[in-house]
């Protein structure tokens, strides 16, 4: 995990030269394969692998792996921090495959515990309609849609939201945002309806790390 605070307000020559070093080594890695399998392995280097599908090229911005720290409201209501790591991914095909993994952290910033995953997949349309599927380790499944906001953000609401007989009981529908930040870091923030109003459940921002 990057070990830069995401909260530091950079200017903007800042900005730039950080970004600039962290590509440098994010350029040369990427997620682990076997090779051996007759199709492409998945990719979250654009630098490597298959071409990505032309009908994701609005989304292209966030094809990476991204770790950095973030903040959560847990269902009683307290507050901690966690650090997490998304994966966005493609084959070739048109769809980004997505991964996320969260562990809770403690005062000092030291792990305390593995935390919430995420795994599913995104699509976007030739008219800019975006769908998201996305399982959650908690045990529910929500099909989310939306639209870019523009070259650098993205927004999805969950439309349909499963939970199974031991997921959690009171995970309303709610909203996302992703968004690139002037330090080039992706950030993002997820709401939740609660008594009739959207309220912040987690939220993070994140270095790219790989890509």
């Amino acid at each position: 995990m990057s070990e830069e605070n995401p909260q530091i307000s950079l200017s903007g020559s800042e900005a730039v030269d950080r970004a600039a070093a962290q590509w440098k080594d994010a350029a040369h890695r990427n997620i682990p394969g076997l090779g051996d399998l007759p199709i492409p392995d998945d990719t979250a280097n654009l630098r490597e692998g298959p071409n990505l599908h032309d009908g994701l090229l609005a989304l292209l911005p966030l094809v990476g792996v991204w770790r950095g720290t973030g903040q959560a409201i847990d269902a009683e209501g307290n507050h901690y921090n966690f650090g997490q790591q998304i994966i966005f991914a493609h084959d070739g095909e048109n769809y980004l495959s997505y991964e996320s993994k969260t562990w809770k952290l403690n005062a000092e910033g030291a792990v305390a515990g593995i935390d919430q995953r995420e795994s599913g997949f995104w699509r976007i349309s030739l008219t800019d309609e975006m769908e998201a599927v996305i399982t959650h380790s908690s045990g529910a499944v929500e099909i989310l849609y939306g639209q870019p906001m523009n070259e650098r953000a993205w927004e999805l609401e969950s439309a349909s939201t499963m939970v199974t007989a031991t997921g959690p009981a009171h995970l309303g529908p709610g909203k996302r945002l992703y968004g690139l930040m002037p330090n080039n870091n992706l950030g993002w923030v997820d709401e939740r309806l609660v008594d009739g109003e959207l309220r912040p459940r987690m939220s993070a921002e994140l270095s790219r790390v790989v890509g």
